[in-house]
């Protein structure tokens, strides 16, 4: 996407009325006042990691669970941190994850690259893998890896029971189970389990701070004092040991009490958004019902044109339907995530298929 093309996306998206995918962008000035909701503006800042920043830790520790929490500025450095943690604690360098994981596909292989550990996987099927997989896996890992859920399959989830039996066969090959939890928060509808029972079945969690909730930015590694004390200090040696962090600690902290009350209700709208979606004329959509707040969306159309349809609906009658289209290897049908928050709140079955029939027509015309 060019600059100026995304710069009249978001243009258009803040001056809708009605918003069906996504959230309104917020200026610097909005994000700036919602700083205030997280805590007292009056206090002191923190200094290398206390203050607000260990309140978060403190907060995260609490939902998760867990013995402890350390903040980190990236999902992608704390997800390090916890593979070399479980590659040094058992001698055993090869983490099992799945090829359609974060590791794989958007973290450039910085497992491999900045630790000199090597992947396994268990399978290639668009899911976590079972614990049969993981119990037939050719050689010893340190880790296996589960995504929670697993976004670039569609957000899918495992079956709490599952996910169980995952953690156990791991556990019983010798291997620490890691949950890359950056959308952690919006799993526990489908998995019927609180976050503390979830994370339980772990040895590591990460969490994000900026999906989901709409934090600034910034990640938390949860698990026991001693992975704590061991991230602290790759932390700081992965240059994550950042002067002051108060604004994304703040709105961190914003987030999780303002958000994490309405995922249950954003899940069980999802599912009526996505059956509306999936009557459309040559839609689908999958999972159908949605595990979480997200899932995927397919038109026959190419991408380009429906995105120029949507940003014609956003600037013609101020209604953002959906953007971000991607072609796909099916000739003539595009794809795009289709997400689930408080702007989506108001729309029926009814307002999903009329506005969708005026997406479609103008999509035609294209």
């Amino acid at each position: 996407m060019s600059h100026n093309t995304r710069q009249r996306r978001l243009a258009a998206q803040r001056v809708c009325d009605r918003i069906l995918s996504g959230s309104r962008p917020a200026t610097m000035r909005e994000r700036l006042a919602d700083l205030a909701a997280g805590g007292d503006l009056d206090g002191q800042p923190d200094f290398y990691g206390d203050g607000p920043v260990t309140t978060l830790e403190e907060r995260v520790a609490e939902l998760l669970g867990t013995e402890a929490a350390v903040f980190f500025p990236t999902g992608t450095m704390a997800q390090q941190v916890a593979l070399r943690y479980g590659a040094e604690h058992s001698g055993h360098p090869t983490v099992a994850l799945h090829p359609l994981g974060h590791l794989e596909v958007h973290e450039r292989h910085a497992y491999a690259n900045l630790s000199g550990l090597r992947s396994t996987w268990p399978t290639t099927e668009p899911r976590n893998p079972t614990a049969a997989e993981i119990g037939a896996l050719a050689e010893p890992v340190g880790s296996v890896v589960i995504e929670l859920p697993l976004r670039d399959a569609g957000f899918v989830l495992p079956t709490w029971d599952e996910l169980a039996a995952a953690s156990t066969a791991a556990h019983s090959i010798g291997a620490r189970l890691h949950l890359d939890g950056a959308r952690l928060w919006e799993s526990t509808p489908y998995l019927a389990h609180t976050l503390s029972e979830i994370v339980d079945l772990a040895d590591s969690t990460y969490v994000s701070f900026y999906k989901t909730i709409g934090g600034l930015s910034g990640a938390a590694l949860a698990g026991t004092e001693q992975l704590a004390s061991y991230a602290r200090v790759w932390r700081h040696r992965y240059g994550g040991q950042v002067f002051q962090q108060w604004p994304a600690a703040l709105s961190a902290l914003a987030g999780l009490d303002r958000e994490l009350p309405r995922i249950p209700e954003y899940v069980r709208h999802a599912r009526t958004v996505a059956a509306a979606l999936a009557a459309l004329p040559g839609a689908l959509v999958y999972p159908e019902p949605p595990h979480t707040q997200r899932f995927r969306l397919w038109l026959p159309y190419p991408a380009q044109a429906l995105d120029d349809a949507a940003l014609a609906l956003a600037e013609d009658e101020k209604v953002w339907f959906a953007a971000g289209w991607q072609e796909t290897d099916v000739p003539g049908m595009a794809m795009t995530e289709i997400t689930i928050a408080a702007p989506a709140l108001d729309w029926t079955t009814e307002d999903v298929t009329e506005i969708g029939a005026r997406f479609l027509s103008r999509a035609q015309d294209r």
